[in-house]
C-alpha cells in the first residue's frame, strides 16, 4: 500500500471515529433530556383486560394530540409489573394506587405526577355526593342484626380481606386496629378473596362474619342486588386514604411533566376526555400531588408489616 493511500485510510478512519463519538453524543443527549419521543403508559386493568384496553385506547389519541408526540396505551397484569416496566423504562407513566405507588417510590421507580379524584360518598348509605374528593375510606362490614355492633365484636370471627398490598382492603383496617390493641391476624380467622365486590358477597352469604373494604363497595352489588345496603351496614370506617396515582418516571424532565400533567388534567375536564376516565377507572378527575401526601400510607405499611410478623 502507497504511503498516500495508507495516510487516506487514516484520516478516514479517524473521521469516522469522530463522527460516530458525535452520534454517540448527541444520541444520549436525546435519551438523558427527559423528554420522551414517544410515551408508553400503562394500566392495569380492574375489569378484563381486553374490555379495559379497548376503552383506554382513545386516550392515546387525547394524549398524543396535547402532548405532540406518538402515545401508546397498554394494560398490564398486575402492579408489580408496571412498578418493573418503570425502573427498566419500557414504560413512561403508570396509574398506580397508593401501596404501589410508594413501594415504586421507594425502588427509584416512580414520582409522583397526579391524583385522581372521585365524588364523595355520604355515610353510611354510601349514596355519591356532588363533591369531588382525593381520599377514600376503608370500612368493614357485616350483616345486618349481626351480634358485631363494633370492631371489638370482631374477636374470634372470620373476615374476608384483600391481598396484604391492599390500602383500603388490608392496611388501612388491620393497621388502625392494631393501633387500638386489636391484632386481627391473632383474633380472627382472614379470609383472602379477589375482589372488594367478592368480600360484600362473602358477607351477604354468611361466607364470612365481616368484610375490609374501600367505601362503599356495596356500590358494586347493587346491579345484582338491589337490596344490598340494607343487608349489609358498616360498622367502621378508617382514616382517609389517598386516591389512586398518575406516576411517571423519575428521569422525565420537570419541563414534560408539567406538559403532561396539564394533558391529563385537560381531557379530564373535556366531556370525551371524562368519559373515558370514568370508565377505565372511575375517576372523575385530577389534581396536583406531592410525595408527602402518601406519608400515611407509610406509616400504615409499617403497622400491618408487624402484623404480619
Amino acid at each position: 500500500m502507497s504511503k498516500l493511500k495508507k495516510a487516506l485510510v487514516t484520516m478516514v478512519a479517524a473521521l469516522s471515529v469522530v463522527v460516530l463519538a458525535g452520534c454517540s453524543n448527541s444520541s444520549k443527549k436525546e435519551n438523558t433530556s427527559g423528554t420522551p419521543k414517544s410515551l408508553n403508559v400503562q394500566f392495569v386493568p380492574s375489569v378484563a383486560a381486553d374490555k379495559m384496553e379497548g376503552q383506554a385506547k382513545p386516550l392515546e389519541k387525547m394524549l398524543s394530540k396535547r402532548l405532540g408526540i406518538p402515545v401508546h396505551v397498554t394494560v398490564s397484569t398486575d402492579y408489580n409489573t408496571v412498578i418493573e416496566a418503570m425502573k427498566s423504562k419500557k414504560v413512561d407513566a403508570g396509574f398506580l394506587p397508593a401501596d404501589a405507588y410508594v413501594q415504586a417510590h421507594k425502588q427509584g421507580a416512580a414520582d409522583i405526577l397526579l391524583q385522581s379524584e372521585r365524588y364523595g360518598l355520604k355515610a353510611p348509605e354510601g349514596t355519591p355526593t356532588k363533591k369531588l374528593v382525593h381520599t377514600l375510606r376503608s370500612e368493614i362490614l357485616v350483616r345486618k342484626g349481626s351480634p358485631i355492633k363494633s370492631w371489638k365484636d370482631l374477636k374470634g370471627k372470620s373476615i374476608s380481606i384483600q391481598s396484604p398490598t391492599s390500602t383500603t382492603g388490608y392496611i388501612f383496617p388491620v393497621a388502625e386496629l392494631k393501633q387500638k390493641g386489636f391484632d386481627v391476624k391473632r383474633n380472627c380467622k382472614l379470609v383472602t378473596v379477589t375482589g372488594h365486590d367478592q368480600g360484600v358477597l362473602n358477607v351477604l352469604n354468611k361466607d364470612t362474619d365481616a368484610a375490609f373494604v374501600f367505601e362503599d363497595a356495596r356500590n358494586n352489588v347493587l346491579k345484582d342486588n338491589p337490596k344490598v345496603k340494607s343487608q349489609i351496614i358498616p360498622i367502621y370506617y378508617t382514616r382517609p386514604v389517598p386516591n389512586d396515582t398518575i406516576s411517571v418516571v423519575p428521569s422525565m424532565s420537570k419541563a414534560f411533566r408539567e406538559k403532561l400533567a396539564k394533558a391529563f388534567i385537560s381531557i379530564s375536564k373535556s366531556k370525551d376526555g371524562k368519559k373515558i376516565i370514568e370508565s377505565v377507572y372511575n375517576q372523575e378527575g385530577y389534581i396536583r400531588a406531592k410525595d408527602g401526601d402518601y406519608n400515611i400510607v407509610r406509616k400504615y405499611q409499617k403497622i400491618a408489616e408487624e402484623v404480619k410478623k
